[in-house]
């Protein structure tokens, strides 16, 4: 196999994740978001051109997969595979490491799937089902 940099294994899992946003989508995923907008939805603020890179590189490196779930337009989600499952566990230990780092850091919980869109713990849904930021006063 044709290493990018060298085949130090910790050197090809960082030219996969070691951005500052590949992480953030593989969590989201974990915690059981599936949509373009759920994942926007975050509070880390995605830009929407940096997540479709990111979800095609995941895409291109086995991690996730995706499959429409509507016709007209076409809109996708996207799936962890077996692969990027594998991932969870060290997550999990990020967690761990960060809360004792960090203290005061709280741990994002799963979302329910419902027939809508899932909201993020951080934010709240109008009347009109949008969801918006709550306010930092």
């Amino acid at each position: 196999m044709k290493f990018e940099r060298s085949s130090c294994p910790i050197t090809n899992v960082l030219d996969l994740l070691g951005d500052k946003w590949t992480l953030l989508v593989i969590r989201d995923l974990v915690l059981g978001k599936r949509r373009y907008q759920e994942f926007l939805a975050s509070p880390e603020e995605i830009a929407s051109n940096i997540l479709a890179d990111r979800l095609n590189k995941l895409l291109v490196a086995g991690l996730i997969s995706r499959r429409a779930y509507q016709r007209n337009p076409t809109r996708y989600e996207y799936l962890l595979t077996k692969k990027g499952n594998g991932l969870e566990p060290i997550l999990e230990a990020i967690v761990v490491w960060g809360k004792k780092q960090f203290p005061g850091t709280k741990k994002f919980p799963r979302i329910k799937q419902s027939p809508g869109l899932a909201v993020h713990a951080g934010a709240r849904r109008t009347r009109a089902g949008n969801s918006n930021r709550r306010s930092k006063a």
